[in-house]
């Protein structure tokens, strides 16, 4: 991304994605002990969960993985990051919501072990699948398997 569309997809961030944007520098603040590194003008930062996020112009990648995996993962999650820069303030209902339910539901996370269902074939991390790997011109193999788990990335067979 050359430096015109990097300030621009940050003025964005800062602007139409100012809610997300904001709460993320606020988890990034609590976890600025933590390791940095900057990803196509995003902020991102390591963490001891087992899952990760992105939350406006900041990703959160598990410190647990590693390798492809790892860097498959950061993928989807800049693929949430310029969703939020297509949806500004409407992101939190179209995608945080629905992707939090979609994640940390009992039932749902029951249901996904039980058919096999990837926790990435559900509408929000579908797309950001889609977005990030069009974006970066990586492809998304592992993540693309069918019943990958969301925390670890792992193939659940």
């Amino acid at each position: 991304m050359n430096i015109v569309k990097r300030l621009f997809y940050t003025l964005l961030q800062c602007t139409w994605g100012i809610l997300q944007s904001l709460a993320g520098a606020c988890m990034f603040l609590v976890l600025i002990r933590r390791r940095h590194f900057i990803y196509r003008g995003c902020a991102a930062t390591v963490w001891k969960r087992r899952d990760s996020a992105s939350v406006g112009i900041f990703i959160f990648i598990s410190e647990n993985l590693g390798g492809r995996l790892r860097e498959e993962v950061i993928v989807h999650e800049y693929g949430h990051t310029v969703q939020s820069v297509i949806l500004g303030p409407l992101y939190p209902f179209i995608i945080s919501i629905p992707s939090a339910v979609w994640c940390l539901s009992p039932g749902l996370v029951k249901m996904r072990d039980e058919k096999g269902i990837s926790y990435y074939s559900f509408y929000t991390e579908k797309w950001a699948n889609r977005l990030g790997s069009k974006i970066t011109g990586e492809t998304l193999t592992l993540l693309e398997q069918k019943n990958t788990d969301k925390r670890t990335g792992a193939n659940k067979q």
